[in-house]
């Protein structure tokens, strides 16, 4: 029995050639007409494997030897890595992580839409520690252990026991230990299911989701750690619109963030989308609006809007800006922001669901020279067979198409390209999440 188990062990085990990495950051081989996957492992490794999961074309397994590295292997600094689910590339330096975000959104254009851009973008890098203002940090509590305040594990519905966390801002990765014993001390730990964090240029808030009322005791615990730490407290007990501030916020204290180069700030709420990236987000703008150079004369659409983070900046570049959005909240925050910028004038807002767009609506909006768009993960389908159906006198003449998801793109790409007779000129990527898989991209189009 003992013989049979290690001869079955033996065969189990064997040696790969990792030739790519995916975008969950595991090594990817091809053998006997296999796709093996190996988490940890990269490409240009030979790697000693174990315990196979999975069928004849797919299998899973764990890595046992690096019997020779990649000379891009990097200790990964941070302790959770390998167990926490919110970095997955931290063994590869980082801009052979561009560079693998780069090939999969070249090769998500051409596997999807059978497209190749005429022009590579260079990548735009950024911090690579310490740059997400923007997290949901999940907490729950295992018998016998305690409190959990983190993400979540890879591969796992259980939540990561963070004590640091090297992507977060310093202050507030120092603050995990303090914030899992203040939460551990509330009345009701068991029914708080996350915390999320926004920060802003002079401000850092945290919204506390709880499913059942807070005692008074509960939020004097809650005001004594903010002044200590020097935090904001919001509480959030339904949607993100139940979220409340625990205190008033004096205007100076406002959750905000600033673009230097187009002299405009953006007032919102924790529950908001922004990008997690304030650094990144600054090159993201500045070279959305460099390629879809924006004439004085010419009137851009900005889709997909939210608060106006390219809206305001193309009202300085161009004669009038329409900002289309889903979220009547957020765009009320975003008029604000025009009318506090004197930019009320060259600029309007309307509330539409773009993933319902069809031809009345683009009829009714009136010439437009050029077109900016930002969709969520889902794309912009029924926007781009909007554009595919229209005539040559009504077509824009450049759409910059800023995208977080490689796959969805090339599927709205494909539509405009082989339908709409468009010219993908240019794609690139935008390193927003380094050590992760996500990959945030842009690409330009004009008419061929």
């Amino acid at each position: 029995m003992a013989n049979g188990t290690a001869k079955e062990r033996r065969q189990d085990m064997m040696e790969l050639d990792i030739e790519a990495l995916d975008m969950e950051g595991r090594g990817v081989a091809q053998q006997d007409g296999c796709t093996h996957f190996v988490d940890g492992a990269l490409p240009g490794e030979r790697v000693r494997v174990a315990n196979p999961a999975g069928g004849r074309r797919h299998q899973v397994w764990e890595l046992q030897d690096i019997l020779q590295a990649s000379s891009q292997r990097v200790q990964p600094p941070c302790p959770h890595f390998g167990v926490c689910g919110g970095c997955v590339m931290q063994h590869l330096e980082p801009s052979a992580q561009v560079a693998v975000k780069q090939r999969h959104l070249e090769d998500s254009l051409q596997r999807v839409g059978g497209l190749r851009p005429e022009r590579l973008l260079a990548p735009v890098h950024g911090p690579y520690w310490a740059y997400r203002q923007r997290a949901r940090l999940s907490v729950y509590r295992v018998d016998g252990e305690g409190l959990r305040i983190g993400f979540r594990e890879r591969g796992s519905t259980h939540v990561a026991d963070l004590r640091q966390c090297l992507v977060l801002p310093a202050p507030v990765s120092a603050l995990l230990p303090a914030l899992r014993e203040l939460i551990a001390g509330l009345s009701i730990p068991h029914r708080i299911p996350q915390i999320e964090l926004a920060m802003g240029d002079s401000a850092c808030v945290l919204v506390l989701r709880h499913l059942l009322p807070l005692t008074q005791q509960d939020q004097d615990s809650l005001r004594a750690f903010g002044r200590e730490h020097g935090v904001q407290w919001w509480t959030q007990a339904g949607g993100p619109d139940s979220a409340r501030p625990l205190d008033p916020v004096p205007p100076a204290q406002e959750l905000a963030y600033a673009l230097p180069e187009f002299d405009v700030r953006f007032a919102y709420r924790p529950t908001d989308f922004t990008q997690v990236n304030p650094a990144s987000n600054r090159s993201l703008v500045s070279q959305a609006l460099a390629l879809l150079a924006p004439g004085l004369q010419e009137r851009v659409l900005d889709l997909f809007c939210g608060l106006g983070n390219f809206t305001l900046p193309l009202a300085r570049r161009a004669a009038f800006v329409t900002g289309v959005e889903g979220s009547a909240a957020l765009l009320e925050r975003a008029r604000h922001a025009a009318r506090a910028h004197g930019l009320q004038d060259r600029t309007d807002f309307a509330q539409r669901n773009l993933f319902e767009a069809d031809r009345n609506w683009w009829d009714a909006l009136g010439r437009v020279d050029k077109v900016l768009m930002d969709p969520p993960r889902e794309g912009a389908r029924a926007v781009a067979e909007v554009l595919a159906r229209l005539s040559d006198e009504r077509r824009p003449q450049r759409i910059v198409y800023v995208s977080c998801e490689p796959l969805t793109l090339a599927r709205d790409a494909a539509i405009l390209v082989h339908r709409g007779r468009y010219r993908l000129r240019a794609a690139g990527v935008l390193n927003l999440f380094p050590h992760t898989g996500h990959v945030e991209s842009m690409t330009v189009f004009e008419p061929a």
